[in-house]
Protein backbone atom coordinates (compact mmCIF):
# COMPACT_ATOMS: atom_id res chain seq x y z
CA UNK A 1 0.00 0.00 0.00
CA UNK A 2 1.31 3.39 -0.93
CA UNK A 3 1.66 5.50 2.18
CA UNK A 4 1.44 9.19 1.58
CA UNK A 5 3.15 11.33 4.16
CA UNK A 6 1.24 14.54 4.59
CA UNK A 7 2.58 17.48 6.50
CA UNK A 8 -0.16 18.66 8.80
CA UNK A 9 0.18 21.94 10.65
CA UNK A 10 -2.75 21.50 13.00
CA UNK A 11 -3.08 24.54 15.18
CA UNK A 12 -0.39 27.09 14.55
CA UNK A 13 -2.33 29.77 12.72
CA UNK A 14 -0.85 32.18 10.22
CA UNK A 15 -2.76 35.37 10.83
CA UNK A 16 -3.05 39.06 10.26
CA UNK A 17 -2.57 41.05 13.42
CA UNK A 18 -5.89 42.29 14.81
CA UNK A 19 -7.02 45.34 12.86
CA UNK A 20 -9.40 47.80 14.43
CA UNK A 21 -12.13 49.28 12.30
CA UNK A 22 -12.74 52.97 11.71
CA UNK A 23 -14.79 54.75 14.37
CA UNK A 24 -16.31 58.26 14.48
CA UNK A 25 -13.82 61.07 15.07
CA UNK A 26 -15.82 62.15 18.11
CA UNK A 27 -14.64 59.04 19.93
CA UNK A 28 -11.13 60.42 20.19
CA UNK A 29 -9.63 57.79 22.46
CA UNK A 30 -10.77 54.88 20.31
CA UNK A 31 -9.76 56.68 17.12
CA UNK A 32 -6.27 57.28 18.45
CA UNK A 33 -5.95 53.59 19.26
CA UNK A 34 -7.02 52.75 15.73
CA UNK A 35 -4.49 55.10 14.22
CA UNK A 36 -1.63 53.80 16.33
CA UNK A 37 -2.43 50.20 15.63
CA UNK A 38 -2.82 50.66 11.90
CA UNK A 39 0.48 52.52 11.68
CA UNK A 40 2.26 49.75 13.53
CA UNK A 41 0.88 47.11 11.17
CA UNK A 42 2.02 49.07 8.11
CA UNK A 43 5.46 49.78 9.55
CA UNK A 44 5.98 46.10 10.24
CA UNK A 45 5.51 45.43 6.53
CA UNK A 46 3.34 42.41 7.15
CA UNK A 47 2.66 40.28 4.10
CA UNK A 48 -0.06 37.66 3.79
CA UNK A 49 -0.33 34.75 1.42
CA UNK A 50 -2.67 31.91 0.56
CA UNK A 51 -1.44 28.69 -1.00
CA UNK A 52 -3.79 25.83 -1.71
CA UNK A 53 -0.87 23.59 -2.66
CA UNK A 54 0.12 23.29 0.97
CA UNK A 55 -1.75 21.88 3.93
CA UNK A 56 -1.66 24.64 6.49
CA UNK A 57 -3.71 26.56 8.99
CA UNK A 58 -4.45 30.23 8.96
CA UNK A 59 -6.33 32.48 11.30
CA UNK A 60 -6.96 36.17 11.57
CA UNK A 61 -9.01 38.48 13.76
CA UNK A 62 -10.74 41.81 13.28
CA UNK A 63 -12.23 44.10 15.90
CA UNK A 64 -14.44 47.18 15.62
CA UNK A 65 -16.09 49.38 18.21
CA UNK A 66 -18.14 52.54 17.78
CA UNK A 67 -17.98 53.33 21.48
CA UNK A 68 -14.85 54.38 23.35
CA UNK A 69 -15.57 51.99 26.20
CA UNK A 70 -18.00 49.16 26.82
CA UNK A 71 -19.82 48.51 30.07
CA UNK A 72 -18.69 45.12 31.31
CA UNK A 73 -21.14 42.64 32.77
CA UNK A 74 -20.67 39.89 35.28
CA UNK A 75 -21.52 36.19 34.91
CA UNK A 76 -25.22 35.65 35.59
CA UNK A 77 -25.18 32.05 36.81
CA UNK A 78 -24.15 30.52 40.09
CA UNK A 79 -21.05 28.41 40.40
CA UNK A 80 -21.71 24.69 39.90
CA UNK A 81 -19.77 22.15 41.94
CA UNK A 82 -17.56 19.89 39.86
CA UNK A 83 -17.84 16.12 40.30
CA UNK A 84 -15.50 14.40 42.71
CA UNK A 85 -12.88 12.98 40.38
CA UNK A 86 -11.45 9.50 40.83
CA UNK A 87 -8.42 7.80 39.27
CA UNK A 88 -9.51 5.86 36.15
CA UNK A 89 -9.66 2.08 36.46
CA UNK A 90 -9.21 0.74 32.92
CA UNK A 91 -7.74 3.65 30.98
CA UNK A 92 -4.85 5.98 31.69
CA UNK A 93 -7.08 9.06 31.40
CA UNK A 94 -10.66 9.92 32.21
CA UNK A 95 -12.78 13.05 31.77
CA UNK A 96 -15.41 13.70 34.41
CA UNK A 97 -14.94 10.07 35.54
CA UNK A 98 -15.81 8.87 32.02
CA UNK A 99 -13.35 6.56 30.25
CA UNK A 100 -13.15 5.26 26.71
CA UNK A 101 -15.04 1.98 26.67
CA UNK A 102 -17.80 3.19 28.99
CA UNK A 103 -21.39 3.07 27.78
CA UNK A 104 -23.67 5.95 26.93
CA UNK A 105 -26.07 4.66 29.57
CA UNK A 106 -23.45 4.99 32.30
CA UNK A 107 -22.54 8.50 31.15
CA UNK A 108 -26.15 9.65 31.15
CA UNK A 109 -26.69 8.16 34.60
CA UNK A 110 -24.07 10.65 35.80
CA UNK A 111 -24.82 13.66 33.57
CA UNK A 112 -28.26 13.22 32.05
CA UNK A 113 -28.97 13.70 28.37
CA UNK A 114 -26.50 15.74 26.29
CA UNK A 115 -27.13 19.43 25.76
CA UNK A 116 -26.26 19.06 22.09
CA UNK A 117 -25.33 16.36 19.57
CA UNK A 118 -23.50 17.42 16.41
CA UNK A 119 -21.44 15.67 13.76
CA UNK A 120 -17.65 15.71 14.01
CA UNK A 121 -14.77 14.90 11.66
CA UNK A 122 -14.81 11.21 12.63
CA UNK A 123 -18.28 10.62 11.19
CA UNK A 124 -19.91 10.33 14.61
CA UNK A 125 -21.41 12.94 16.91
CA UNK A 126 -19.90 14.92 19.71
CA UNK A 127 -22.42 14.76 22.56
CA UNK A 128 -21.91 17.83 24.72
CA UNK A 129 -22.53 17.80 28.48
CA UNK A 130 -22.41 20.86 30.74
CA UNK A 131 -24.35 23.02 33.19
CA UNK A 132 -24.41 26.43 31.54
CA UNK A 133 -20.92 25.61 30.22
CA UNK A 134 -19.57 24.58 33.61
CA UNK A 135 -18.26 21.01 33.88
CA UNK A 136 -18.00 21.05 30.09
CA UNK A 137 -17.06 17.93 28.16
CA UNK A 138 -17.72 16.32 24.79
CA UNK A 139 -18.21 12.58 24.35
CA UNK A 140 -18.18 10.60 21.07
CA UNK A 141 -20.06 7.29 20.91
CA UNK A 142 -19.89 4.55 18.30
CA UNK A 143 -22.90 2.71 16.85
CA UNK A 144 -23.00 0.46 19.92
CA UNK A 145 -23.20 3.55 22.16
CA UNK A 146 -19.73 2.94 23.57
CA UNK A 147 -17.46 5.90 24.35
CA UNK A 148 -14.76 6.27 21.64
CA UNK A 149 -13.78 9.91 22.12
CA UNK A 150 -13.52 12.49 24.91
CA UNK A 151 -12.65 16.17 25.16
CA UNK A 152 -12.60 18.79 27.88
CA UNK A 153 -11.03 22.19 28.42
CA UNK A 154 -12.10 22.37 32.05
CA UNK A 155 -10.88 20.87 35.31
CA UNK A 156 -12.38 17.41 34.73
CA UNK A 157 -9.19 15.54 33.83
CA UNK A 158 -7.98 12.65 35.94
CA UNK A 159 -5.23 10.17 35.11
CA UNK A 160 -3.14 7.32 36.40
CA UNK A 161 -0.14 9.58 35.69
CA UNK A 162 -1.45 12.31 38.03
CA UNK A 163 -1.56 14.75 35.11
CA UNK A 164 -4.21 17.45 35.52
CA UNK A 165 -5.19 20.69 33.83
CA UNK A 166 -2.75 23.41 34.86
CA UNK A 167 0.31 21.16 34.76
CA UNK A 168 3.14 22.39 32.57
CA UNK A 169 4.26 20.99 29.25
CA UNK A 170 7.60 20.15 30.90
CA UNK A 171 5.80 18.06 33.52
CA UNK A 172 3.80 16.23 30.84
CA UNK A 173 6.90 15.48 28.76
CA UNK A 174 8.83 14.34 31.81
CA UNK A 175 5.97 12.02 32.81
CA UNK A 176 4.89 10.65 29.43
CA UNK A 177 8.15 10.93 27.51
CA UNK A 178 8.65 12.21 23.99
CA UNK A 179 5.42 12.80 22.06
CA UNK A 180 4.67 11.32 18.65
CA UNK A 181 6.12 12.99 15.57
CA UNK A 182 4.28 10.88 12.97
CA UNK A 183 0.78 9.40 13.06
CA UNK A 184 0.26 6.27 10.95
CA UNK A 185 -3.35 6.01 9.85
CA UNK A 186 -3.31 3.07 7.43
CA UNK A 187 -4.56 5.13 4.53
CA UNK A 188 -1.97 7.83 5.03
CA UNK A 189 0.61 9.11 7.50
CA UNK A 190 0.83 12.65 8.73
CA UNK A 191 3.64 14.45 10.46
CA UNK A 192 2.88 16.52 13.52
CA UNK A 193 4.20 20.07 13.57
CA UNK A 194 2.52 21.81 16.48
CA UNK A 195 5.19 24.39 17.38
CA UNK A 196 4.81 23.25 20.97
CA UNK A 197 1.10 24.12 21.22
CA UNK A 198 0.08 20.50 21.79
CA UNK A 199 1.54 17.00 22.09
CA UNK A 200 0.13 13.72 20.80
CA UNK A 201 0.74 10.41 22.59
CA UNK A 202 -0.35 6.87 21.74
CA UNK A 203 -1.58 5.38 25.02
CA UNK A 204 -4.00 2.47 25.57
CA UNK A 205 -4.55 2.26 21.80
CA UNK A 206 -5.79 5.82 21.90
CA UNK A 207 -4.47 9.09 20.52
CA UNK A 208 -4.16 11.43 23.49
CA UNK A 209 -3.73 15.07 22.45
CA UNK A 210 -2.72 17.43 25.24
CA UNK A 211 -3.13 21.14 24.46
CA UNK A 212 -1.08 23.92 26.07
CA UNK A 213 -1.74 27.60 26.67
CA UNK A 214 1.40 29.35 25.48
CA UNK A 215 0.28 32.59 27.14
CA UNK A 216 -0.01 30.94 30.56
CA UNK A 217 3.39 29.28 30.90
CA UNK A 218 2.60 26.34 28.59
CA UNK A 219 0.01 25.00 31.02
CA UNK A 220 -2.23 22.08 30.07
CA UNK A 221 -5.45 23.73 28.92
CA UNK A 222 -7.38 20.89 27.24
CA UNK A 223 -7.24 17.22 26.35
CA UNK A 224 -8.72 15.13 23.55
CA UNK A 225 -8.72 11.31 23.62
CA UNK A 226 -9.65 9.41 20.44
CA UNK A 227 -9.81 5.65 19.99
CA UNK A 228 -7.27 4.56 17.35
CA UNK A 229 -9.88 2.50 15.49
CA UNK A 230 -12.14 5.54 15.23
CA UNK A 231 -9.27 7.59 13.85
CA UNK A 232 -8.27 4.81 11.44
CA UNK A 233 -11.76 4.84 9.94
CA UNK A 234 -10.91 8.19 8.33
CA UNK A 235 -9.64 7.48 4.82
CA UNK A 236 -8.80 11.09 3.98
CA UNK A 237 -6.87 13.79 5.80
CA UNK A 238 -9.83 16.18 5.62
CA UNK A 239 -13.31 14.78 6.15
CA UNK A 240 -15.53 15.47 3.11
CA UNK A 241 -17.62 18.55 3.78
CA UNK A 242 -21.36 18.21 4.26
CA UNK A 243 -24.20 20.29 5.62
CA UNK A 244 -24.17 18.24 8.82
CA UNK A 245 -20.42 18.75 9.30
CA UNK A 246 -20.70 22.50 8.66
CA UNK A 247 -23.35 22.76 11.34
CA UNK A 248 -21.38 20.49 13.65
CA UNK A 249 -18.22 22.58 13.41
CA UNK A 250 -20.22 25.77 13.93
CA UNK A 251 -21.96 24.62 17.09
CA UNK A 252 -18.85 22.94 18.46
CA UNK A 253 -16.82 26.12 18.05
CA UNK A 254 -19.61 28.06 19.76
CA UNK A 255 -19.68 25.65 22.70
CA UNK A 256 -15.89 25.64 23.01
CA UNK A 257 -15.85 29.43 23.05
CA UNK A 258 -18.41 29.61 25.85
CA UNK A 259 -16.63 26.94 27.89
CA UNK A 260 -13.44 29.00 27.59
CA UNK A 261 -15.23 32.19 28.63
CA UNK A 262 -16.54 30.44 31.75
CA UNK A 263 -12.94 29.43 32.53
CA UNK A 264 -12.06 33.13 32.46
CA UNK A 265 -14.97 34.16 34.69
CA UNK A 266 -16.93 35.70 31.82
CA UNK A 267 -20.62 35.42 30.92
CA UNK A 268 -21.60 33.06 28.12
CA UNK A 269 -22.51 34.42 24.70
CA UNK A 270 -25.91 33.95 23.09
CA UNK A 271 -26.20 32.30 19.68
CA UNK A 272 -27.20 34.75 16.92
CA UNK A 273 -28.71 32.96 13.94
CA UNK A 274 -28.73 36.00 11.66
CA UNK A 275 -25.04 36.61 12.31
CA UNK A 276 -24.38 32.93 11.67
CA UNK A 277 -25.80 33.34 8.16
CA UNK A 278 -23.57 36.37 7.51
CA UNK A 279 -20.55 34.47 8.82
CA UNK A 280 -21.27 31.39 6.73
CA UNK A 281 -21.67 33.46 3.57
CA UNK A 282 -18.18 34.86 4.13
CA UNK A 283 -16.70 31.40 4.72
CA UNK A 284 -18.37 30.18 1.53
CA UNK A 285 -17.08 33.17 -0.41
CA UNK A 286 -13.50 32.61 0.77
CA UNK A 287 -13.65 28.87 0.07
CA UNK A 288 -15.18 29.27 -3.41
CA UNK A 289 -12.96 32.15 -4.51
CA UNK A 290 -9.68 31.05 -2.94
CA UNK A 291 -8.86 33.99 -0.69
CA UNK A 292 -8.51 34.51 3.04
CA UNK A 293 -9.25 37.96 4.37
CA UNK A 294 -11.67 40.01 6.42
CA UNK A 295 -12.24 42.17 3.35
CA UNK A 296 -14.03 40.37 0.54
CA UNK A 297 -13.30 40.71 -3.17
CA UNK A 298 -15.90 43.49 -3.43
CA UNK A 299 -14.01 45.52 -0.83
CA UNK A 300 -16.56 45.00 1.95
CA UNK A 301 -15.37 44.84 5.55
CA UNK A 302 -16.96 42.51 8.12
CA UNK A 303 -19.04 45.44 9.33
CA UNK A 304 -20.17 46.38 5.82
CA UNK A 305 -21.47 42.83 5.43
CA UNK A 306 -23.27 42.96 8.76
CA UNK A 307 -24.96 46.24 7.86
CA UNK A 308 -25.89 44.88 4.44
CA UNK A 309 -27.66 42.03 6.25
CA UNK A 310 -29.37 44.58 8.53
CA UNK A 311 -27.59 43.41 11.67
CA UNK A 312 -27.40 46.12 14.31
CA UNK A 313 -24.41 46.31 16.64
CA UNK A 314 -22.61 48.75 18.89
CA UNK A 315 -19.41 46.71 18.83
CA UNK A 316 -18.29 43.69 16.85
CA UNK A 317 -15.30 41.48 16.23
CA UNK A 318 -14.38 38.80 13.73
CA UNK A 319 -12.01 35.83 13.89
CA UNK A 320 -11.10 33.80 10.82
CA UNK A 321 -9.36 30.45 10.57
CA UNK A 322 -8.87 27.87 7.86
CA UNK A 323 -7.29 24.47 7.41
CA UNK A 324 -7.65 23.06 10.93
CA UNK A 325 -9.12 19.56 10.94
CA UNK A 326 -11.78 20.38 13.52
CA UNK A 327 -13.26 23.09 15.68
CA UNK A 328 -11.22 21.76 18.60
CA UNK A 329 -7.93 22.46 16.86
CA UNK A 330 -9.20 25.74 15.41
CA UNK A 331 -10.27 27.00 18.83
CA UNK A 332 -7.08 25.98 20.60
CA UNK A 333 -5.01 27.65 17.89
CA UNK A 334 -7.03 30.85 18.10
CA UNK A 335 -6.60 30.95 21.88
CA UNK A 336 -2.83 30.79 21.42
CA UNK A 337 -2.92 33.92 19.24
CA UNK A 338 -3.30 37.03 21.38
CA UNK A 339 -5.43 39.01 18.92
CA UNK A 340 -7.95 36.23 18.45
CA UNK A 341 -7.87 35.40 22.14
CA UNK A 342 -8.86 38.99 22.93
CA UNK A 343 -12.02 38.63 20.86
CA UNK A 344 -12.89 35.29 22.48
CA UNK A 345 -12.50 36.60 26.05
CA UNK A 346 -13.75 40.14 25.43
CA UNK A 347 -16.13 41.05 28.25
CA UNK A 348 -18.10 43.51 26.14
CA UNK A 349 -19.51 41.04 23.63
CA UNK A 350 -22.88 39.40 24.29
CA UNK A 351 -23.63 37.39 21.13
CA UNK A 352 -21.82 35.13 18.68
CA UNK A 353 -22.57 33.65 15.27
CA UNK A 354 -20.26 31.18 13.53
CA UNK A 355 -20.23 30.07 9.90
CA UNK A 356 -18.20 27.26 8.31
CA UNK A 357 -17.77 26.03 4.76
CA UNK A 358 -15.30 23.88 2.81
CA UNK A 359 -13.23 24.35 -0.33
CA UNK A 360 -12.68 21.74 -3.04
CA UNK A 361 -9.94 20.10 -0.94
CA UNK A 362 -12.42 19.84 1.98
CA UNK A 363 -10.39 22.30 4.04
CA UNK A 364 -12.74 24.09 6.44
CA UNK A 365 -13.02 27.88 6.64
CA UNK A 366 -14.22 29.23 9.99
CA UNK A 367 -15.72 32.69 10.53
CA UNK A 368 -16.54 33.81 14.07
CA UNK A 369 -18.52 37.04 14.45
CA UNK A 370 -18.81 38.51 17.94
CA UNK A 371 -21.10 41.43 18.68
CA UNK A 372 -22.91 43.56 21.18
CA UNK A 373 -26.08 45.52 20.44
CA UNK A 374 -26.54 47.66 23.51
CA UNK A 375 -24.88 50.73 24.99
Amino acid sequence: MLLIILLAFWTKPFWEDPIRGYVPEAVSDAFQSVKEFTTQAIDNDIEFGFDFDKIKDEATSFYSSIVGSVQVHEPEHEQVDKPELTTPDEQSFSVGNVELGDTKKSVEEMYGEPMRESENEYGVDWSTYHENYQNFMMVAYDEQEVVRGLFTNQDLLSSQFNIVLGDTKATVNETLGEPEELIRNGWFNYQINSDGEYDVYQIDRNYVTIFYDIHEGDEVTAIQIIDQDLDAAKDTLYTPGSEALKEGFEYQLFDLTNATRVNHGLPVLEWNEAVRETARKHSTDMADNQYFSHTNLQGQSPFDRMREDEIDFTSAGENLAYGQFSSVFAHQGLMNSLGHRENIVHNGFTELGIGVDFNEENQPFYTEKFLRNQW
